[in-house]
């Protein structure tokens, strides 16, 4: 690719990727709720979402979605179905003064990747997105293998920033929520951003 061609892309992704959306809302309710431990594990898993639905949009494998529209759609439920299970762990968190810096619970970070990972495969939006842009930068019937992996690497790159900011954003926000009251309020808060994340995947 060109470079004006993968900075426009670039630029696209970012104003897409910073406005929020269910990937967003469950990325910063997660570091609200239970601190910045493991959101980088779920973050991944989201932009490896995304890289999915590039390559699909790269090989024009929209089709293939369509095709295997029943698959798609067991995902986004799960997807939908495990922020709704993180929204009523913290929403019926004990409302205790505790040290926001630490950690409420440990999770493998296997199981945040896949979580981060279905969100993601759930939200058609992205692939419609990704659709969108491509054919006006680039030609995909004639995309090399190295213009994929430049994409590839804008995309992560994009993504790393955008979800970084936010977590270090969500992370500072935290640090003012030590009372019990406070703890509650950000509890039921982060709760419904979950529970409203799942809504917005599952609605799609």
């Amino acid at each position: 690719m060109d470079l004006a061609g993968l900075l426009l892309f670039s630029s696209a992704l970012f104003i897409a990727a910073a406005s929020p959306g269910p990937g967003i809302a469950a990325i910063v309710a997660r570091v609200l709720g239970r601190g910045p431990k493991g959101a980088v594990a779920f973050s991944i898993g989201v932009a490896l979402g995304d890289v999915v639905w590039l390559t699909f949009a790269v090989l024009g494998l929209a089709a293939l979605a369509q095709a295997f529209h029943e698959v798609f759609l067991v995902i986004k439920y799960a997807g939908a179905a495990y922020l709704l299970y993180i929204a009523y762990k913290i929403w019926t968190a004990p409302a205790l003064a505790r040290d926001v810096k630490a950690d409420s619970g440990a999770e493998h970070p296997a199981k945040l990747m896949l979580g981060g990972l279905a969100l993601t495969l759930g939200n058609p939006k992205t692939i419609v997105f990704y659709l969108a842009l491509l054919p006006t930068i680039l030609d995909l019937t004639r995309i090399t293998v190295l213009g994929y992996a430049e994409l590839v690497a804008a995309t992560l790159s994009v993504l790393a920033v955008v979800f970084g900011g936010y977590i270090v954003l969500a992370a500072r926000a935290r640090q003012l929520f030590t009372t019990p009251r406070a703890i509650r309020i950000l509890n039921r808060t982060t709760g419904a951003m979950l529970a409203g994340a799942a809504a917005a995947v599952a609605a799609r």
